[in-house]
């Protein structure tokens, strides 16, 4: 299974990555595979403000409805619009071309709160 180094996890199988000042966002390639099929995802609107733990999207396959929590405080920057239209980005590609989202002015102190890709393949 793939888990890239470069990455910080949850408990919840969300992966972030940091870029310059953004977060990127999406679910690791373990949680699609117990997902399946993704038909549909909800994206959260630009300039909503999240919590650390609030619900950031939901995903929708042929098994589940699951949602997707914001790993960090922070405002929604951009969106992965791509997904409107092919939702299957998230099975074929989790970590590059299926990301959900980017927040902006996030909490760097809660990055200290995520997993390394050593302590996330421990409790997988």
């Amino acid at each position: 299974m793939n888990i890239p180094e470069n990455l910080l996890y949850t408990k919840e199988h969300e992966w972030v990555r940091v870029e310059n000042d953004k977060l990127f966002i999406g679910i690791t390639e373990y949680a699609q595979e117990q997902l399946g099929d993704i038909t549909y995802v909800e994206l959260p609107s630009p300039g909503k403000i999240v919590q650390i733990g609030d619900d950031l999207a939901v995903i929708e396959s042929v098994k589940a409805a699951s949602d997707v929590f914001a790993p960090v405080s922070g405002v929604v920057d951009s969106v992965n619009e791509q997904l409107d239209d092919s939702p299957e980005k998230i099975n074929q590609s989790p970590y590059e071309e299926g990301f959900i989202c980017s927040l902006k002015d996030f909490d760097t102190t809660e990055l200290e709160k995520l997993m390394s890709a050593e302590n996330y393949k421990k409790i997988l």
